[in-house]
């Protein structure tokens, strides 16, 4: 009997010697990891172990870390310059387990709701344009783009792990991934000839508290964190979406280690009638990402993470089509993209069609990613020649019964001449009625007019909830929805 008890013993101990460390989905095979920088790696060990990691790009060079009581460990590797090649890692608890064909590029956290989450297969009766072409020939991008798509996990406590695991595009797993992240990797990838990695980290539906972690919502008046959980959580249906807290606690904090670039933010819709408390609230949760992504690694960017959002898009189940709701909850990105610091709000108005007016989920994804891409790309990247600013309201005065509008980001004019979509006038009674605007050419303004406004005040811009406008500037992005009447 004791021989078997030593022996069984002595199997034990061999055992947990040998045993394999435990890593998180998001670190795995296929994965891209941020280049020329220091990237976490983390996972979990026995209790006081030392793990070693191994790492191809390096001659073989090793890093060492030692387990805490836990087992928790983190490990910085500091990372080449971008390529295509293959490379991979390994780690080692006394039993060594590889991640293979990871590449050196760019990467990405992609969030928001349901317009981020949209995959190129598309959502309930709501297509995506070209969405079959891009599925078909997906493959050809397998060695430059990949995604990890964090599925929907609500928890009421802070997490360590998260599901999600890399994917390589192919016919069978490209259908599943964010459209609006897609495009956006594509032209990444194009522009800059490296690999670029994508996190998309959304749910449908969340709001802006639903990202944001305790401490901070217990200090915001309108929220109950005990009687929404218990009125939202666990119950089923569609309804849990609008639960605070559980987004970030779920998804969001298990992938904080991960090294990225910065962010892209596709959200609003949950938040449109509170448009007041949202650019504020969206500063506070933006700084409380850039410190979570930053303070544990030596990122060249520390906790000025680049974080770019989008516009809703015009839907007329804000409150009708002429309601004021989901432009002013447009109004209030813009302002969250100029009071964020290294931010910067595109704009989305122009991609929707006029039969679009009743779906939450328009198919144009392609030019958001691209737009998103364009910010990015001038902003973070220094590429000033490509232009991510469409015209923005900049003054106007009345003449006559008209009003010259001008506007900033059109130094080289506007368009279009004539035929012009989206004005509205308004004289001392405020009521407003469709305008024509008229091109004046030497001045790059509009001289906007209505019939029935003889003595014109104000002049608004696709300031609806569905509305749809056609300027742009000569680069073809959109003017910013707008209103004087502010």
């Amino acid at each position: 009997m004791k021989r078997l008890i030593l022996s069984s013993t002595l199997v034990a101990i061999a055992m947990i010697l040998q045993a394999k460390v435990e890593l998180p989905e998001i670190i795995g095979d296929n994965m891209v990891l941020q280049q020329q920088t220091d990237v976490n790696i983390w996972g979990k060990a026995s209790a006081n172990k030392t793990v070693k990691v191994t790492v191809s790009w390096a001659d073989g060079d090793s890093y060492e870390v030692k387990a805490d009581k836990n087992g928790q460990w983190l490990v910085a590797i500091p990372t080449p310059q971008a390529s295509f090649k293959p490379q991979s890692i390994t780690i080692s608890d006394g039993e060594a387990v590889t991640l293979a064909n990871v590449l050196i590029g760019e990467v990405w956290f992609t969030s928001g709701q349901s317009n981020m989450e949209m995959p190129l297969n598309g959502f309930w009766n709501c297509p995506v344009k070209d969405s079959n072409e891009e599925i078909a020939t997906s493959a050809e991008w397998a060695g430059r783009i990949r995604m990890a798509t964090i599925p929907k996990t609500g928890m009421k406590e802070p997490q360590e792990t998260v599901k999600g695991k890399w994917q390589v595009p192919a016919p069978d797993t490209a259908p599943w991934m964010s459209a609006t992240s897609w495009y956006f990797a594509q032209m990444m990838t194009r522009c800059l000839n490296v690999p670029v990695g994508i996190i998309c980290c959304a749910w449908g539906g969340s709001r802006v508290e639903g990202w944001t972690p305790e401490n901070i919502l217990r200090t915001y008046p309108d929220v109950n964190i005990e009687k929404e959980l218990e009125g939202g959580w666990n119950k089923g249906g569609w309804w849990e979406y609008w639960v605070p807290l559980v987004m970030y606690n779920g998804m969001l904090h298990p992938l904080r280690h991960y090294t990225v670039k910065g962010f892209l933010w596709y959200q609003g819709e949950a938040n449109v009638g509170k448009e007041k408390d949202y650019a504020p609230r969206l500063k506070t949760m933006v700084e409380v990402w850039r410190k979570e992504f930053s303070e544990d690694q030596k990122h060249p960017l520390g906790d000025a993470l680049p974080f770019y959002l989008a516009e809703i898009a015009p839907w007329e189940g804000y409150g009708g089509r002429d309601g004021l709701s989901g432009a002013l909850l447009r109004e209030a990105q813009h302002e969250a993209g100029r009071i964020i610091t290294n931010s910067g709000c595109i704009t989305t108005n122009d991609l929707v069609k006029p039969y679009e007016d009743v779906q939450i989920h328009p198919a144009e994804k392609r030019l958001v990613g691209y737009r998103f891409a364009w910010m990015a790309l001038n902003r973070t990247y220094g590429m000033k020649s490509i232009w991510c600013d469409g015209p923005e309201y900049d003054r106007m005065e009345v003449k006559g019964n008209q009003i010259e509008v001008w506007f900033k980001y059109a130094e080289e004019g506007i368009s279009p001449w004539k035929e012009v979509e989206g004005f509205e006038v308004a004289g001392e009674d405020g009521v407003f009625y469709p305008a024509k605007a008229k091109l004046n050419e030497s001045n790059k303004s509009y001289l906007v007019s209505a019939d029935n406004v003889p003595q014109p005040k104000n002049v608004r811009y696709c300031f609806k909830n569905f509305q749809i406008g056609n300027v742009v500037n000569h680069r073809n992005l959109p003017l910013v929805p707008f209103r004087t009447d502010k």
